[in-house]
């Protein structure tokens, strides 16, 4: 009979640990889930730049290209955040990656709303900074949940 966390997602097999160190070992739910979370928001967000990239452009003041282009990155990049967070022991550096690259798009949207590169509207400048607060939320929520996962074996 399988387990589940408090977040519903199965619990890993207490009854055989992991000893391979390139995985995150210790109770994974909540990372899993802030992962899922991650993917599902990332994938919504490129979905709706990439479909919408010609209504849009003339409202955020962004180029219909760069608009497509970031669109079709992050469908791609909430792809590979869904695959690191089906794995019942994410890998260490999937998982590192994932937050990594959250916290370094954090910094760039951030840069790039603060130097009006690229020349947005207000709305798109407002639009920037919300969602560079949103993938700054997961990195941390990412980063919680792998510290949480390593304490749950002590």
């Amino acid at each position: 009979m399988s387990s589940s966390d408090s977040f519903g997602v199965p619990a890993p097999s207490l009854t055989a640990p992991s000893t391979d160190s390139t995985v995150v070992r210790g109770d994974t739910g909540l990372l899993r889930l802030a992962l899922r979370l991650d993917a599902v928001a990332t994938g919504a967000v490129g979905a709706a730049a990439l479909i919408g990239c010609a209504a849009l452009d003339s409202v955020l003041g962004l180029p219909v290209a760069f608009l497509a282009g970031i669109g079709a990155f992050l469908v791609l990049y909430a792809v590979f955040v869904a695959w690191v967070s089906s794995a019942r022991a994410p890998r260490r550096t999937a998982v590192r990656t994932v937050i990594g690259s959250n916290l370094a798009w954090f910094a760039l949207s951030v840069v790039t709303a603060a130097a009006g590169w690229l020349d947005p509207t207000g709305l798109g400048t407002a639009l920037i900074v919300v969602q560079a607060v949103a993938v700054l939320g997961f990195a941390d929520l990412q980063l919680y949940a792998l510290r949480k996962a390593r304490k749950s074996l002590s």
